[in-house]
Formats: structure tokens, sequence, C-alpha cells
């Protein structure tokens, strides 16, 4: 099957649109190069039965000879086409062939060429179409006129038929030759295919480089898609260490600005404090952005979603046990999750445990794939019945360190951090209201292939 925009399609339409005109074309000339032939074989067959019927008249020196006659039976049918005829030089009939016979055949008007022959093609009076050829003998000082006529319409018949057959044979032909560009281009293509797979396959995490061997023309592209990859890492490694690096200089001053400004009352210490706690939120949270950026940046990381939920779950019932968390299994056909294993617990955990906490002792969690524009994404609900969300209270939430309601334990940094990673790996973060009658989260997270793992079927 050949798709569209492919460069098996391309080649098959650029090949197909060169053949079409190319084999037309072929089979017009070989039409009339044959037309050619067939007609230069009549008038050498009319040539020669002229010389037959020159001889014949010599021959006998009596040109209403009855034994004058040519062998061809062509000549003996009425209507055949085939006719010859001798007239005296006024014009009048001497001798002429059966087929001949009531019919009124006209002379050739044409001019004789150096051999002393005239020809020309007219018709007879049934529309046949004729060749006629023709050459004045003297006898005995007297000129006569040997015309003979050949059936023009059977070699047009004939022509009409080699050009159906040529246009059908070439067709054929075509075809096949645009079958095998497909193939052959199909055969030559195998090397892409085989090097997109092994790209597919690290994106997908299967493996670590781009691995085979591949023809020259392609060599180096796989060699620099592993270098790449190997640049990247180099680049994620050396950001992690810059970070680590900024972390440890800003800890020391920010730690004895804010132990200086302690250790003092008064205005200015309390304004210090206030801009060393900006400070050291500031650091943190870009701190974090970037440990999370390296985290998920790194290619070649899956993780199956339903054995992280099922652990989730079980936790969650230890920690909260007067809440009901009903999960709802995938079927094995689920695809896993394109990132770190601990980006997705981090993500499903908060988000269920904050479920758990804003309940009234029903939780649903429910796994599910679904295409879209970005391609498969894992969807992953969570839902309860407790008090819910209004659109400006969802809004509100997603802010770094708010909460709604102080009296709840925590601190109000879940929800930002699970925003980061979902922005991190493209993700989608809604909230609507559910069935239950409180709060549904809906996530949408990337997918690689499944894992071939055995899935654990004990709760």
């Amino acid at each position: 099957m050949l798709r569209k925009g492919s460069i098996a399609a391309s080649l098959f339409w650029l090949s197909s649109g060169f053949l079409v005109p190319a084999l037309v074309t072929t089979a017009l000339l070989l039409t009339d190069l044959y037309s050619r032939t067939l007609d230069s074989s009549l008038s050498d067959t009319l040539d020669f039965q002229i010389e037959s019927l020159t001889g014949s008249l010599l021959e006998k020196r009596d040109p209403q000879d009855p034994e004058i006659a040519l062998a061809d039976p062509r000549f003996d049918r009425p209507r055949s086409g085939w006719y010859w005829i001798i007239r005296d030089d006024a014009g009048s009939l001497i001798n002429l062939s059966n087929s001949v016979v009531g019919i009124d055949l006209p002379g050739v008007s044409a001019s004789a060429d150096a051999l002393g022959r005239s020809t020309e093609v007219t018709s007879d009076p049934f529309g046949t179409r004729l060749r006629m050829v023709e050459r004045a003998v003297s006898l005995d000082g007297a000129t006569y006129r040997i015309t003979v006529a050949g059936n023009l319409t059977e070699i047009l018949k004939l022509v009409e038929d080699f050009r159906g057959q040529a246009l059908i044979v070439l067709g054929a032909v075509g075809i096949m030759l645009a079958v095998m560009t497909v193939i052959v281009a199909r055969i030559a293509l195998r090397p892409i295919r085989k090097l997109s797979a092994a790209v597919e396959a690290v994106r997908e995490g299967d493996s670590a480089e781009v691995s085979g061997t591949y023809p020259t023309e392609l060599a180096p592209l796989a060699e620099e898609v592993n270098e790449l990859l190997r640049s990247n890492a180099q680049i994620i490694e050396r950001a992690r260490n810059q970070v680590g690096n900024l972390a440890h200089g800003l800890k020391t001053p920010i730690a004895v600005l804010r132990n200086e400004a302690q250790a003092r009352k008064g205005a200015l210490a309390d304004v210090v404090n206030s801009e060393i706690e900006k400070m050291g939120n500031m650091v943190s949270t870009y701190l974090e952005r970037a440990r999370l950026a390296a985290r998920t940046s790194v290619v070649g990381k899956k993780a199956d979603p339903t054995m992280i939920m099922l652990r989730l779950t079980r936790v969650m019932r230890k920690i909260h046990p007067d809440v009901t968390i009903a999960f709802q299994r995938p079927d094995a056909s689920l695809p896993w999750f394109r990132g770190d294993e601990a980006d997705l617990e981090e993500i499903a955990g908060n988000l269920l445990d904050n479920a758990c906490k804003w309940s009234k002792g029903q939780v649903g969690v429910r796994l599910s794939s679904e295409r879209s524009a970005k391609g498969t994404q894992l969807l992953i609900r969570i839902d309860d019945n407790g008090p819910g969300l209004t659109e400006e209270e969802a809004q509100k939430v997603l802010r770094r360190g708010v909460r709604l309601d102080e009296k709840t334990p925590g601190t109000g940094l879940g929800l930002d951090i699970v925003m980061e990673l979902v922005d991190v790996y493209g993700g989608s973060l809604d909230f609507k209201r559910s069935q239950l009658g409180g709060l549904l989260v809906e996530l949408r997270l990337p997918t690689a292939r499944l894992g071939g793992l055995v899935r654990q079927t004990r709760n």
C-alpha cells in the first residue's frame, strides 16, 4: 500500500507520469513503422504483379490473349479490392481480371517516376481503399497501359489491430514497470525504515542508542543521531552539576543572611527576613524546575502505569483507611508511560492523596488511552465525592503554595510540583465535575510501547 507523501508513492507517480506518454508515443511510432512496412510490402507486390503481366504481354504478343493472367486467386474474386486492367493508349479496355467485371475502375492520373511507373491511392465503387500502380508498355508500335490495384483497406485494418494490441501490450509493460519501481523503491528504502525503527526504539526506551548496520548513505546519519544523544546526555549532566553547584553556592549566603536578620529586631530586619524568604522560595522553585527538566530529558525511560497505580492505591488505603478507593483495572493493551517511574508516582501520588483528603469516603481511579493530535496519550482519571472546585478555585489551586483550606495538612506545593512535571512531559491536567459529586481530575501524559512484562493481577 502506498502512503501519501512517501518516497515510494512519489516514485510511482513520477514513473507513471513518464511511462504513460513514453509508451503511448512508442505504440504510435511502432504503428507508423508497421504501416509503412505493410504499405511498402504492398507496393512491392504490385510491382511484381505488373512485371508478371508485362512479361505475359510481351510473351503472348497479343494484349487480348485470355492466357494473360495472374496466379493470385484474389484477382478472380469480385469486390476483392485486387484488380488488373490493360488499356490501349486511347484508354479503351483491352483485357482485365475477373474481379473488375462490372466495375468502372479509373486509371492512374499521377505522373510516372524514373522507372516509368505511376502510383496513387483511390477507392473503388464499393468504398474499398486501393493502392494503384500503372506502367506503360510498347508492343509492335502500340502503347499499352497496365494497371494493378491492391486492397489498401486490408492494410489499414491490420495497422489498426496492431495499434490496439501494441497499446495493450505496452500498457501492461508500463504497469509492470511502475509496480517494479515501487518494489525497488520499497526494497531500497528498507534501511531508512530500519533507521526509523531504531530511532523510535531509542525514543520508546527500548534502546540507549541507534544500533544496526546501514548503507554508506545512511551510516553518517545514524552516527550523527548517536552523537546527538551523547551530546544531549553530556549537556544534561553538566546542567545537573551546575544546578548542584548553584544550590550549594547560594545555600550558605542565604543561611547567613537569615541568621543575621533573625538576630536583630526592627523594620529593617523584618524587610530582610521577608526578602530572604522570597529568595529562598525562588531558588527552590527554579532549582526544582531544573532538576525535573534534567530528569525527564533522559531518553529511553518508561513505566507501567497499572503497576504504579496498584501500588499507590494500596499505600493510600493504608494512609486513609476511612476512604474507599475503587480502582478500575485497564486491559492489557494499555500503553506505558514514556518517562521516569518516580515522576509518575509523584504526579499520581499527589493527585490521589489530595482526592483522599478532600473526599467524603469515595474515590475512583481509572486508566485508559486516548487518541489526540499529539498521538496516543495515557489518560488517568481520579474523582471523588468531596466538595469539588469552581472554575475560579481550580485556577487558584494551581498557583505555587496556594491552599484553599489552611486546616487541611500540607504545604500547598503538591499541585505545583505536579504541574511542573506535567509541563515538562508535555502533558495536561484538567479539573472537571465528577459523577460522584466532587472533583474529577484528568491527567494526560505521553505513552510508550508496551513493556512486555506480565502485569500483576493481585490488588
